[in-house]
């Protein structure tokens, strides 16, 4: 296979755009570094392009390899006919090449190949070719004591096993079946016998069923999960008239050995043994496939949801550099204390009790006035862990009772914190910091600038994921990534201040080589030219190509650094400032004239109009943030636990994390609130990303409470019809389920409540 020719096909561009992007890739390019700075050579290829093209390259060349094993492997055994050879060639997926390989596979001794010692494939193939036989008396020939066949009907049995591997191992006929079962099969679940008690956040799937290719990610999930932890027991229908289909499918195996008429003695014996073929032998494997297919379908969904959480988490409006004080909640073990200068540095730490047991309420807010008015802090930023909003309650008191300060106070997400607190890179920052205060430290920060704080953390546990536990971690881990890659590159990182963490996430640059750079910054003092870069230990000609463009020197002495335009790129501008006679230093910012200005006639066989264009657009807004404006939400005051809640309140809420089924919203009350999709907007909703994103201020009106099993449903409709309040009658819009007879429906696809998953998506 032509693995460029492939992927230009899917992605309906050239090959020459594909041969040249991954010649990029292959020479260590990145996806960021080429989507930016080499579009002329890539015919303009953008990152979403160049991110499908990076992972089906990986894919088709496994293929590839895998294929190149298996044409080995048969040729090895002097099987590989120039008919086979082409069609393993054709395969253009896995699953297709190792249904092609199943009968040459190196396979332990089964039945078939302990008949085949006997001396039975003989008598098979007499049974295949004489539909007018007595297979009772063809048998009679083959009974042998010494073979370990001592009657007609070991010998037959023997026969069928033969018979019954062929049909197994036939490409064509599996894949047939496959495809049937998938379009009309239907998953059964079952709550497993006596586990009705420890299986009860299961309670939803305790008897349920849906068919197999309508299940959504989430779904499919959960009914994993509780098969995995012996809770659920997952049965595949083939059909919803399963006995039906069944006689179906094994009358499409008699018809692919061409048994037509059953009244023939020998079409009736293989009429049978096409039956056994199929419960035995093709469905049990079918079931597997089918299986797998929906868990790594479900898998690459799940990864996709992860994925766009993470960079509307990652890529949220910073409030930018301002003195910040973090607080990071307790309630007995009190509110551990941080305060940060502008750039991020750690000024002073304290932990307060004004919490029960102790209750010191205008101690603490004498001290956290004193930390404010001694480092003149803009900023407080509460964690939205326990004790939240009794933490904001006292902050609010605080500023009541010392009007002089003026700060403002917003809840930020703690996710992670405590991860990044025990983490390697946290004792390395802050060695004689106890770990409790680092957390405050990281709830700061990450108000000032969410990317470049939360890049420290592994983005599994920042805990935006649905089931995120439950993929396979390998294509999670690269999926995010990827996406962290992308968001830093888009933004830029100030190579004066940014974290050996965030510079390691910069194109073309290592841990090692982002550790040289701290490391000289500290030694040399601050970096006042890009060129200085290149005296950093490690950082070859290769790197500084890659990583320059989205390193950004702020006051430096050349203004031209501060910006996304590639050093290499620099001649273009000095040809601008040559032929317009204008200094660089008035061009940058000076909108009206550069839009006068026309690419084409600074365009070269090096820099093409997309290069220009884009170095224009940089020179109008230099070192812009593609990052939205700060805003923060206010919590409603006196709401601060679920039981303040009353049905029909509107109130602000902040997205915490969007899935399939839905959007989570924190109103202030330690228990996040689900908008279903349903109730995400007016009109019809196909993917809940179109209308939120996680990070997102969002006014949502509460329509029920359940607060025994602390279940908050909230809608973000205008109007909410009365009807609506429990979601009932939204079902048919939020999915299309098969349901053969009456079975439970799980509560999130209801759009009810926020059961189970509330919690399952925070693991």
């Amino acid at each position: 296979m032509d693995v460029n020719q492939k992927i230009a096909e899917e992605l309906s561009v050239s090959q020459q755009q594909v041969n040249a992007a991954v010649t990029l890739l292959d020479e260590g390019a990145t996806v960021p570094f080429i989507a930016r700075y080499r579009k002329e050579v890539t015919g303009g290829l953008d990152d979403i392009q160049l991110r499908l093209l990076d992972e089906r390259l990986i894919y088709l060349r496994e293929l590839n390899a895998r294929r190149e094993t298996i044409l080995e492997s048969i040729a090895a055994q002097k099987k590989l006919t120039p008919a086979l050879e082409l069609t393993i060639k054709q395969a253009e997926t896995k699953t297709r090449l190792e249904d092609l390989y199943l009968p040459y596979k190196p396979k332990r001794r089964t039945k078939a190949q302990i008949a085949r010692e006997a001396g039975l494939e003989p008598l098979a193939d007499a049974i295949l070719e004489d539909r007018n036989c007595n297979p009772e008396q063809v048998a009679t020939a083959y009974i042998s004591v010494d073979k370990a066949v001592p009657d007609t009907a070991a010998a037959l049995n023997g026969a069928r096993q033969i018979i019954m591997e062929r049909i197994a191992e036939d490409a064509e006929l599996v894949s047939t079946l496959r495809e049937r079962i998938w379009q009309k099969g239907i998953i059964q679940s079952v709550v497993a016998k006596g586990k009705e008690a420890e299986a009860v956040k299961f309670k939803d799937y305790f008897d349920f069923q849906e068919a197999i290719n309508k299940i959504p990610s989430h779904r499919a999930l959960a009914l994993f999960r509780g098969r995995n932890e012996s809770l659920l027991n997952l049965t595949l229908l083939p059909g919803a008239d399963e006995k039906e289909e069944h006689l179906l499918c094994a009358q499409i195996v008699a018809r692919h050995i061409q048994v037509t008429d059953t009244s023939k003695a020998a079409d009736a014996w293989l009429a049978e043994t096409a039956r056994f073929a199929w419960k035995v032998k093709l469905f049990t494997r079918i079931d597997l496939d089918l299986k797998q297919q929906l868990r790594e379908a479900a898998e690459l969904e799940a990864i996709r949801v992860f994925a766009n959480n993470l960079k509307d988490l990652l890529l949220a409006a910073p409030a930018g550099p301002k003195a910040t004080l973090g607080l990071d909640p307790g309630i007995r073990t009190g509110v551990k204390v941080a305060v940060v200068d502008s750039t991020g540095k750690l000024l002073a730490t304290d932990t307060i009790y004004p919490h029960a047991p102790r209750n010191q309420w205008d101690a603490s807010i004498n001290t956290l006035a004193k930390l404010i008015a001694q480092h003149q802090v803009k900023l407080v930023s509460i964690g939205n862990g326990t004790g939240s909003r009794e933490t904001d309650q006292l902050v609010a008191d605080l500023m009541k009772q010392h009007k002089d300060l003026k700060f403002s106070k917003i809840t930020v997400s703690e996710a992670g914190a405590s991860v990044y607190s025990a983490s390697e890179l946290a004792s390395k920052e802050f060695p004689d910091i106890d770990v409790s205060l680092r957390g405050a430290v990281s709830i700061a920060r990450r108000l000032q600038d969410p990317l470049a704080e939360l890049v420290k953390i592994e983005p599994k546990s920042i805990g935006v994921g649905q089931y995120q536990h439950d993929v396979n971690q390998i294509q999670l881990a690269r999926g995010l990534d990827a996406v962290v890659e992308d968001c830093v590159n888009a933004v830029g990182v100030d190579v004066n201040t940014a974290s050996a963490a965030l510079l390691k996430q910069v194109s073309g640059l290592s841990n090692t080589i982002s550790q040289n750079i701290v490391s000289f910054r500290d030694e040399q003092g601050a970096f006042t030219n890009r060129k200085q870069l290149k005296k950093v230990p490690r950082l070859g000609e290769k790197a500084y190509q890659q990583a320059a463009g989205f390193l950004r020197i702020m006051n430096g002495n050349n203004p031209l650094d501060a910006s996304s335009v590639h050093p290499e790129a620099y001649p273009v501008i000095e040809d601008i400032v040559q032929k317009t006679g204008t200094a660089i230093d008035q061009l940058i910012g000076k909108q009206s004239f550069l839009r006068n200005l026309k690419a084409a006639d600074y365009s070269n066989e090096l820099f093409g109009l997309p290069t220009v264009t884009d170095i224009l657009q940089e020179l109008e807004k230099p070192g812009r943030d593609p990052r939205p404006e700060f805003k923060s939400v206010t919590f409603k005051e006196g709401i601060e636990k679920i039981t303040d809640l009353k049905e029909g309140m509107t109130l602000e809420g902040v997205v915490t994390n969007v899935a399939n089924f839905g959007a989570f919203v924190d109103i202030g009350v330690h228990q996040d609130g689900l908008v279903h999709i349903s109730h995400l907007a007016d009109v019809f909703v196909k993917d809940p990303r179109d209308v939120v994103k996680t990070g997102e201020m969002v006014r949502v009106k509460v329509l029920e409470i359940d607060i025994a099993r602390k279940r908050i449903a909230l809608s973000m409709k205008k109007e909410v019809p009365a009807e609506s309040k429990s979601g009932k009658s939204d079902k048919a819009q939020a999915r299309t389920t098969h349901k053969p007879r009456q079975k439970t429906v799980p509560a999130p696809a209801q759009g009810s409540m926020a059961d189970a998953f509330a919690k399952a998506l925070k693991k």
